[in-house]
């Protein structure tokens, strides 16, 4: 047995040795499944034990597995196939072909929140076909990712039009205005270390963002890319269109310049961890629901009537602050794009409802 193997033995043994585990992948990595992956290797070398060990080390995670690089979505097909269609709900991994509905959201209204939405923001993972997710990626393929990126934002004009700033390269004044933006993301998170998330820290990694600062691009934070495109209260319609344009610019300068962004037939687009896939689009608003918020099991039930997933407005594994929440779309997958904003839409829509209703 091959030390990678023997790891993923040992790793599994961690795993179940915690009886109060609810992971997914607590629940779908069998003994046969081990015995069935564990040998096996990707085409950069990722193993079964870089797509668990997260979950091992933390067995308080809710998915706990992640990809080792695009390829292991089919390598480790078993495995992480089961936890995908209990992620995401669905019986067939048969993601439609994208449609981003520019067309159809100039007829949209904005939430009728009386000022409840603090914020809105929608953003996108995307990878480069061919280069590794964080358990095995090697320093120079950040730089790879790094250099295509700092290709495209060069072509992005009017407003979207902005600088990179690497993160080796920030004083600690522009380091502390950029965690005030919220703009800068971090090296703290205990799930995304055991995964590889944080070597050779911070080489090859940035934030770009536009003038008005209201869409940015994070490098070689989690997946190689994530998108983001955001701004103060509630316009869901403003914030959604200037992603799509920021979406389509990449894509144009990767058809120009030979690059590809890494996807699988009824997977769509792939992304370090499983709860990503398809669109990889996440819609969200930091909302006031002071009322909801006296029984998080009640918000957190009405959430999932609508797909929705409530969480702390610092991020995943974060409290609630003076009952404003991070409410989102939970699936990505399965839908296009339009789907999952519109999903987001109407369930924030009902949120509100309920939150004006309540004594």
């Amino acid at each position: 047995m091959g030390d990678h193997a023997a790891e993923a033995v040992k790793l599994y043994d961690l795993l179940k040795k915690d009886t109060n585990c609810k992971s997914l992948l607590s629940k779908h990595l069998t003994a046969e499944r081990l015995t069935e992956l564990k040998e096996k290797k990707t085409g950069v070398n990722g193993t079964l034990a870089d797509c668990i060990r997260s979950g091992c080390e933390n067995t308080d995670s809710g998915v706990g597995i992640y990809a080792s690089d695009p390829e292991g979505y089919t390598t480790f097909a078993p495995v992480l196939d089961a936890v995908i269609k209990d992620y995401h709900g669905i019986d067939v991994l048969n993601h439609p072909p994208h449609d981003y509905g520019r067309d159809k959201v100039d007829a949209w209204k904005g939430f009728a929140d009386d000022g409840m939405i603090v914020s809105t923001r929608v953003r996108v993972g995307r990878s480069y076909l061919g280069l590794a997710f964080p358990p095995c990626i090697k320093d120079e393929d950040r730089a790879k990712i790094e250099a295509n990126a700092e290709g495209a934002f060069k072509t992005l004009d009017g407003d979207l039009a902005g600088a990179y700033h690497p993160l080796g390269k920030m004083t600690p004044d522009e380091q502390k205005q950029h965690t005030e933006d919220h703009f800068l993301f971090n090296d703290h998170d205990r799930f995304l270390r055991s995964a590889g998330g944080y070597k050779d820290w911070p080489n090859n990694r940035g934030i770009f963002f536009n003038t008005a600062k209201n869409f940015l691009v994070w490098v070689n934070e989690e997946d190689h890319l994530r998108l983001i495109s955001m701004q103060m209260g509630g316009d869901l319609k403003a914030v959604y269109l200037r992603l799509i344009s920021a979406i389509e610019g990449f894509e144009k300068f990767n058809t120009a310049n030979g690059h590809q962004f890494a996807e699988r037939d009824g997977l769509g687009f792939l992304t370090f961890c499983p709860s990503n896939l398809g669109t990889g689009l996440r819609a969200s608003v930091h909302i006031r629901v002071p009322k909801l918020a006296k029984d998080e099991a009640v918000l957190k039930a009405e959430c999932a009537k609508y797909n929705l997933q409530p969480r702390g407005i610092h991020g995943e594994h974060t409290e609630s602050v003076g009952g404003v929440y991070d409410i989102s779309n939970k699936r990505r997958l399965g839908l296009t794009e339009y789907e999952a904003i519109m999903e987001m839409k109407t369930g924030i829509e009902k949120i509100i409802e309920l939150e004006k209703a309540m004594a």
